[in-house]
């Protein structure tokens, strides 16, 4: 028998529709991960009239106000597949790029299961970025030219014989934090040290690639074998503080409504760098079958990519996934199948704009447990990072904690609201950036 949970009784700025008779013989939906991005899809997921129950798992205490929390850690492939089977999931959604390169996608087709992700191989994608570089070279994506190396001393002379500053790329999965960007021969070999060394990431390989210069821009796409369909583009902000300075993070914020990427450039990112991307891994025998994120560079000699993922992207999901129109529902449901939908996602022309709220120290060492007062209650969309319930009180539980975010016709409307909101949140223990959007909005102010 499955296990039975209670109704949750939190309500949130983006709360499901009053649960009627009708819709309790809708579609119960598993969602896997428990941060901010899985609370976005969670609220997309809420809006649609065909889903009755979400489950999430492991979830965190936002979620828990849309969804039932399960105790279960993404990377259980076993026991997601055996919740999934006793609670009869109609489909399963996986946030975080660990539980894709596990093979929960392999696992869950192999049970039976409806699954939206990309199997092991596919997520390699991601999960190798040696992989990754292979795959553009033999197929003409533009990227950055690069190396590989397993060892210290002929990396280390390798980067001591070139130009910096030197991009260093750990090859395998490290949270968002494997990516050094050294000034100078001192950090790189302080990088180095770290990942083949040290170990910190694990064993494996460093990338090494010719640094590029221009914005940086996301842009994510549903992609079903060789179908691709684009979702709205947004800038992340990686650095931990204002002006862009400070070590790499998961990510300070983000918004959308990118007008210094051209109409043009953003054809040719759609066409010659994720169109034949997809088709790419179809011929090598591993298609996509969920979302491919590209972390791309508009750079004076074109658009090229940084990186790719395997999977929504964090933070830019909590501003792009506001503006879907379309159901949440039938898009994950028509990509785990294998079919198109019946209509292309349709968004919404509105830009939105989100911070991120992360616990001081962060991304090194930080302390948990703190009180978070004064949440917004003016239609705020808040997304939860790293939350918990503890004796009913909302305390940190993560580097990164909260995410707030608005919508607007214009940018400066968006981001206007979401300060005034960031800075109503009381909890001495948090720390946020002051100049989210900052390129596009100087931007404006120039032109």
């Amino acid at each position: 028998m499955g296990l039975v949970y209670p109704l949750p009784t939190m309500r949130s700025a983006q709360a499901p529709r009053e649960i009627d008779l009708e819709s309790c013989l809708g579609k119960t939906v598993l969602v896997v991960g428990g941060g901010g991005r899985e609370h976005a899809i969670v609220g997309a997921l809420s809006r649609s009239p065909q889903v009755s129950k979400i489950y999430c798992a492991p979830g965190n205490a936002g979620i828990g106000e849309l969804a039932f929390n399960v105790p279960l850690k993404d990377t259980d492939v076993e026991g997601l597949k055996t919740f999934a089977l006793e609670n009869h999931v109609d489909l399963t959604v996986v946030g975080p790029e660990s539980a894709l390169a596990a093979g929960i996608v392999d696992a869950f087709r192999a049970a039976g299961l409806r699954i939206f992700g990309h199997t092991q191989a596919a997520a390699r994608i991601e999960s190798s970025k040696e992989f990754a570089k292979q795959l553009m070279e033999k197929y003409g994506v533009p990227t950055a030219a690069y190396r590989s190396f397993t060892d210290y001393e002929e990396a280390r002379n390798y980067v001591a014989g070139r130009p910096f500053p030197a991009v260093l790329k750990y090859d395998g999965l490290a949270a968002g934090k494997g990516v050094v960007i050294a000034a100078d021969l001192a950090e790189a070999e302080a990088a180095l040290k770290d990942m083949l060394l040290d170990g910190r990431f694990g064993a494996g390989k460093v990338v090494i690639e010719d640094y590029l210069t221009g914005p940086e821009f996301s842009f994510m796409c549903f992609v079903d074998g060789a179908k691709v369909y684009p979702m709205p583009l947004a800038q992340d902000h990686k650095r931990a503080f204002d002006g862009d300075k400070g070590p790499n993070t998961g990510g300070m914020g983000a918004y959308t409504g990118l007008s210094f990427i051209s109409g043009e450039q953003r054809a040719f990112a759609l066409q010659r760098i994720l169109q034949r991307t997809a088709e790419a891994m179809v011929a090598e025998g591993c298609p996509l079958s969920g979302v491919l994120y590209g972390g791309l560079m508009a750079t004076p000699d074109g658009v090229k990519v940084i990186e790719f993922n395997c999977r929504f992207g964090d933070p830019e999901t909590e501003v792009v996934l506001p503006l879907l129109e379309s159901d949440a529902y039938d898009i994950f449901s028509a990509v785990a199948d294998g079919k198109a939908p019946e209509r292309e996602p349709q968004w919404s022309t509105d830009v939105t704009m989100g911070v991120v709220l992360a616990s001081k120290g962060y991304p090194g060492s930080y302390e948990k447990g703190y009180e978070i007062k004064g949440m917004p209650q003016d239609g705020t969309l808040v997304y939860h990072m790293g939350t918990k319930i503890d004796g009913g009180v909302l305390k940190t539980a993560g580097g990164r904690v909260l995410m707030c975010i608005n919508r607007g016709a214009t940018l400066e409307e968006a981001a206007a609201r979401t300060y005034a909101a960031v800075r109503g949140i009381d909890c001495p223990a948090l720390f946020y950036r002051s100049d989210i959007a900052h390129y596009e909005l100087d931007r404006r102010k120039e032109l």
